[in-house]
């Protein structure tokens, strides 16, 4: 990894950092959850313009794509950490759970051909 990359372990550390010093602390589960609704909501309704039929409002022509990602991953990772969650092993064992399930699936979808 260069000094460049972050590894999902990193992030959840300087995640926690951040919260602990800036941040004050953790808010709760609940409210990060609402939280995480409305920045996907943010990401969908840049996506809209952006990618579908929807025209830009003056108020979102400034708006950056990588900056609402990772809007969503910042309070992904806040989620995470406040409730004990490893994502590097749940990102691990989500990947298995999705090989072993899928291993033919999409390769047979004739939607996908």
């Amino acid at each position: 990894m260069s000094k460049d990359e972050l590894s999902i372990k990193e992030a959840q550390a300087i995640v926690d950092e951040w919260i602990q010093t800036i941040g004050v602390r953790y808010y709760n589960e609940l409210t990060n959850m609402a939280i995480l609704t409305e920045e996907v909501g943010e990401v969908a309704r840049l996506m809209a313009r952006m990618y579908g039929e929807q025209s830009f409002k003056d108020s979102d022509k400034d708006q950056d794509l990588g900056d609402e990602l990772a809007d969503v991953l910042f309070v992904l990772i806040c989620i995470a950490n406040q409730t004990g969650t490893d994502l590097t092993d749940a990102l691990r064992k989500n990947l298995m759970k999705k090989t072993k399930r899928d291993i033919d699936r999409h390769r047979n979808n004739e939607k996908l051909k």
